[in-house]
């Protein structure tokens, strides 16, 4: 590839990603078109892009759309070169409708957004453990999934079971009614209703039964990996595996690039949303952000106030203070995060202080 000249005036990318090609674009200072063009969405092809760019100018940054999907390796290789990266949001319809929507526009769209300051964000790196441990727990989330949609199966099917059937089943718990249904002997001839549902009661059974065994073995993969990752996010009381993992796949593999714990309380939808006007000053509760990683949060406060002595004492002062146990929740989930912030932003080296589970007012 020939080497191009990186001198000239500043200039700021903007590229709109798909799956088999990118629309590249650069602007100049005051924000006019320079040139876009189209490149195959291939390593060498995101290389021959950043030349293209720079032959423009001096590059100080470029806005790519969809860094968690099309454009996460681009956005990787642009790091690499020493490139600084911003995650642009797709226009809203508003934008669109008065605008119009083409691959160019939205390559221009994405530069004038970085340009004006009104894109920030920092991708997320996607090149270390973090990510390993997000790849591991799509197929955990999947095989969860499954395993509630047979076990609803199962019991659907017992309720229109023939009579003879049910009455036998119907004191089991789960992992004894899983059991005694996979070793069920309906018979070659499925002709009859009871024989035909022992059939698929059996088969049922035993999907059950992979999916328990695929469930352990990920659990197996993914809890050294969470450990290894953040160790003094699992030491916080209510962490365990499951919710470290999922708060670590909304971070990302550089938690570093939310600037506060302000900022992880955002991502996460637990920063209350002001809703004031005139003499009337409230919040309102925050509907956005990563509602799994929400999830998360409300599990571990949960867990707290379920086990942890002080998170206890604290809903009772608060109870008798007139706040209802959904306000008390949020308070909670809210300095949670600030917990969970200063450990995933920790190095090993440092020492986390276990502070009070419960906020002090």
């Amino acid at each position: 590839m020939t080497s191009m000249t990186h001198d000239g005036p500043q200039v700021t990318g903007g590229v709109d990603t798909h799956g088999l090609t990118h629309h590249a674009a650069v602007i100049d200072p005051l924000g006019r078109h320079l040139a876009d063009r189209e490149f195959p969405a291939t390593v060498r092809s995101y290389r021959d892009l950043l030349e293209w760019m720079r032959s423009h100018g001096a590059l100080s940054a470029v806005g790519v759309e969809g860094t968690g999907a099309y454009g996460a390796e681009l956005a990787r290789v642009l790091t690499a070169a020493g490139v600084t990266v911003v995650d642009v949001d797709r226009p809203d319809r508003k934008t669109r409708r008065i605008r119009g929507k083409s691959d160019p526009i939205d390559a221009y769209a994405a530069a004038t957004a970085v340009a004006s300051g009104r894109a920030t964000g920092v991708p997320k790196a996607r090149d270390g453990v973090v990510e390993a441990v997000r790849a591991l727990r799509v197929a955990r989330r999947s095989a969860v999934k499954a395993r509630t949609q047979t076990m609803n199966q199962v019991r659907a099917l017992l309720v229109s079971a023939p009579a003879a059937l049910r009455e036998q089943l119907a004191q089991l718990q789960r992992t004894a009614l899983i059991r005694t249904l996979a070793r069920l002997r309906p018979g070659t001839d499925l002709s009859t209703p009871l024989a035909a549902t022992k059939a698929v009661l059996r088969r049922l059974a035993r999907r059950h039964q992979a999916l328990d065994e695929e469930i352990i073995e990920l659990d197996t993969e993914i809890g050294p990996l969470v450990a290894q990752a953040a160790p003094h996010l699992l030491a916080l009381f209510g962490v365990g595996p499951e919710t470290a993992g999922q708060l670590l796949a909304s971070a990302g593999d550089n938690p570093e690039r939310m600037r506060s714990e302000a900022a992880f309380a955002h991502l996460a939808g637990v920063a209350p949303i002001p809703a004031s006007s005139g003499r009337t000053h409230r919040h309102r509760l925050n509907r956005g952000g990563d509602r799994a990683a929400n999830n998360a949060l409300h599990t571990i406060v949960l867990v707290r106030m379920r086990y942890d002595e002080r998170t206890r004492a604290y809903v009772e002062r608060r109870t008798r203070e007139g706040l209802s146990k959904k306000d008390i929740t949020r308070c909670l989930k809210r300095f949670v995060a600030r917990e969970v912030y200063r450990a995933l932003t920790s190095t090993p080296a440092q020492q986390i202080t276990q502070t009070d589970p419960a906020p002090a007012t």
